[in-house]
């Protein structure tokens, strides 16, 4: 318990400004349209910043105006305070509307909350269409997000996905040749949605919604996007996207894994007995999922490192 403590000290004193995209912001209004639910969703800060909420009358949700082809893309937000078990607030890319039967999503997903446990962050990401095969992996956050904003960032190029928590990485895939269509290669439009999950997000389903804490509130403000609006005549040629991750930011993601990661897809036998072809084995966070959850990540045997 000492030992876990000074980590998670270390961690949190520790000061991360290694992502070099650019911080200028663009407006609500500049940038997005209603989705869904359009009574629930309110701008505020001279249209800078929008709410977004779920009631008893309907969730709600927004797009961009464009689609996009590879990027990096960003938003701070505060999530809904008190019991929001069964709430999931999202950030993330997706075509769905445009490809609605091989769709590429790339996501960012809160689980909902219950007094006294930690709050979990979920990324995945799916490409044409391959839904059958998620690729979750999930995290405890080392901060309350409803307390305060916090940037959540998507870095995607054509051979990399990295996911982002206030500069940290703590994800990060490198597409290989075996993956096949599996990873997000069309144009994508960025999201924000809030919605019930009940069957499935907070303790794997077993705490629900439940209105009477409602209004649910998320809040989503200093939006970044960092990419090429979709031409099919023009390549896009965005070279931000296409670095590669810095020494010490490797660093920071490692460290991150081995103490908040809580659920990975590339270590579960019981779902995949051959692991998927962009899994890299990395023996310190089986180890820590191990102790974590043993029943999920009782066998190791079987993932070659890359």
């Amino acid at each position: 318990m000492a030992a876990c403590l000074l980590l998670s000290i270390l961690f949190l004193c520790s000061v991360f400004f290694h992502v070099s995209y650019p911080s200028s912001t663009l407006s609500f209004d500049e940038g997005f349209n209603p989705l869904y639910g359009e009574p629930n969703i309110i701008p505020f800060e001279s249209n800078k910043s929008v709410k977004i909420s779920m009631d008893e009358r309907t969730s709600s949700g927004f797009h961009s105006k464009l689609m996009y082809m590879h990027g990096y893309f960003e938003a701070s937000l505060k999530l809904p305070e008190n019991y929001t078990a069964g709430v999931v607030v999202t950030f993330y890319t997706s075509n769905n509307q445009k490809y609605p039967f091989y769709h590429d999503e790339i996501d960012f997903e809160f689980l909902g909350h219950v007094d006294g446990q930690n709050w979990l962050v979920q990324t995945n990401f799916y490409g044409n269409g391959s839904t059958n095969r998620g690729r979750e992996e999930r995290y405890e956050l080392w901060f309350d997000p409803s307390e305060d904003f916090h940037r959540y960032g998507i870095l995607w190029s054509d051979s990399r996905i990295t996911y982002y928590v206030d500069d940290v990485p703590i994800r990060h895939v490198k597409r290989v040749d075996a993956m096949g269509g599996d990873f997000p290669s069309k144009e994508m439009s960025l999201y924000g949605t809030i919605w019930n999950g009940s069957n499935w997000a907070t303790n794997g389903g077993n705490s629900k919604l439940d209105l009477s804490y409602g209004p649910y509130v998320a809040k989503y403000s200093s939006f970044v996007i960092n990419g090429c609006p979709f031409d099919p005549a023009q390549y896009c040629n965005n070279s931000l996207s296409s670095n590669e991750m810095t020494q010490e930011e490797i660093g920071d993601m490692v460290s991150f894994r081995r103490e908040f990661m809580t659920y990975s897809y590339c270590y579960d036998r019981k779902r995949y007995a051959v692991p998927l072809p962009e899994c890299v084995f990395n023996s310190q966070e089986f180890q820590h999922l191990q102790k974590f959850d043993p029943w999920t990540f009782a066998s190791g045997g079987g993932l070659v490192g890359r």
